[in-house]
């Protein structure tokens, strides 16, 4: 027993025991040394454990992000667009005009602008998507003649060919309309939550920055948080702005590109292109397609076929390649990869509203990145 007592106090088990046995040796110094023992007989935490808590913690936050999202996309859509058009409520109130009435004169404009868009484009995108079914019924028909001569040529079973050779059904018109625009009463419901939601930011002012600025313990904070929200402000409204101008020119190309190939409402597909170019990626991917399938529709030879949507190409090309490079500068540089990523992340969270919201949200933990050490690998694969 003795032996045994020795060899403890004689031969330390753990490197921390040995520490705290040779600083209790100091004369004078064991009351005083009682809570450094304690801590230092305390084995480490485990690592593995809390990386499996943070894992735990992310995963939670995406899940209430995505059932929460008919909660939150209305948010987040009156946040961008408050940043947006912030700096002309301030115009107003440099000419002495009240917020709340700047706010208001702002909200009812696009609300105008909304209702004069939807009525100018209801007749054709009524008569367009009427014709809609006719033109999917030819585009499948042409391509079940191409399957089963490719399938004849390559000696394919003859059920098979069979299976995708009816075309007496009429086809309804495409769900992707409905999971894109939405039921009326939805949509009505929708726009009219966010221009409330938007009418209440703009009115505010900038009281949201200054309860934040308040709320920091910290001079060093405050001045970090008054920087942050003024980079991204910038940023976000140079981001949209300058993207909706390149937007517009490239939807104009397109249009003209569409009426000399011969295709019917060529300035529907430059209006289209101009609001999903808005989407990175994805965008340019869904006018391809819907360019293919009009293009089956309508013209009979396989050189005007292809050539519509290969003509949509070179275009969207020559955008991404010359024209933006120019317009961004490097003013906003992000991570091509961490912008698809980003882009099919959030589609995949609240559909088009989240592909739409994807690179604001990456620009903004871009610049929170850069004011924040910890968070320098982040900013580094972020950028550019």
């Amino acid at each position: 027993m003795h032996g045994s007592m020795e060899n403890r106090e004689g031969h330390a088990s753990y490197p921390w025991e040995a520490v705290s046995l040779s600083v209790s040796t100091i004369p004078g110094r064991r009351a005083s040394l009682s809570t450094l023992r304690y801590h230092m007989t305390t084995p480490p935490p485990r690592p593995d454990r809390s990386l499996g808590i943070t894992i735990l913690a992310v995963l939670v936050v995406i899940a209430a992000v995505y059932f929460a999202r008919i909660f939150l996309v209305p948010i987040a859509l009156a946040l961008l667009l408050s940043v947006l058009l912030r700096p002309i409520v301030r115009r107003f109130e440099r000419i002495h005009v009240p917020t709340s009435i700047g706010a208001a004169i702002v909200v009812l404009a696009l609300l105008g602008a909304l209702i004069g868009a939807g009525f100018a484009a209801a007749e054709p995108v009524q008569t367009w998507m009427a014709e809609a079914p006719s033109t999917l019924k030819a585009a499948r028909g042409k391509l079940a003649s191409a399957r089963h001569s490719i399938e004849r040529v390559s000696n394919a079973a003859a059920d098979l060919g069979n299976s995708g050779s009816s075309t007496g059904v009429s086809a309804p018109t495409p769900p992707m309309f409905s999971s894109i625009f939405g039921t009326t009463t939805a949509l009505i419901a929708g726009i009219s939550e966010v221009l409330l939601l938007l009418f209440l930011l703009l009115a505010s002012g900038d009281m949201f920055l200054q309860k934040l600025v308040e709320v920091m313990p910290l001079l060093k904070d405050k001045k970090s948080a008054v920087e942050i929200t003024k980079q991204v402000q910038q940023a976000v409204t140079r981001y949209l702005s300058t993207t909706f101008l390149i937007n517009i020119g490239q939807g104009t190309v397109v249009g003209l590109a569409m009426w000399g190939l011969g295709l019917p409402a060529p300035w529907i597909w430059g209006v289209l292109t101009v609001f999903l170019e808005f989407i990175p990626y994805l965008g340019a991917a869904a006018m391809i397609g819907l360019l293919s399938v009009a293009a089956f529709g309508h013209f009979k030879d396989t050189l005007h076929i292809v050539l519509v949507p290969v003509t949509y190409l070179v275009i969207a090309t020559l955008q991404n390649n010359l024209v933006s490079p120019i317009a961004y500068g490097q003013r906003l540089k992000l991570n091509p990869v961490a912008v698809l990523v980003g882009v099919l992340f959030w589609w995949f969270l609240w559909g088009v509203a989240g592909a739409f919201l994807a690179v604001p949200f990456i620009a903004t933990l871009k610049i929170f990145a850069d004011h924040k050490p910890s968070m320098a690998p982040l900013a580094a694969f972020l950028g550019e």
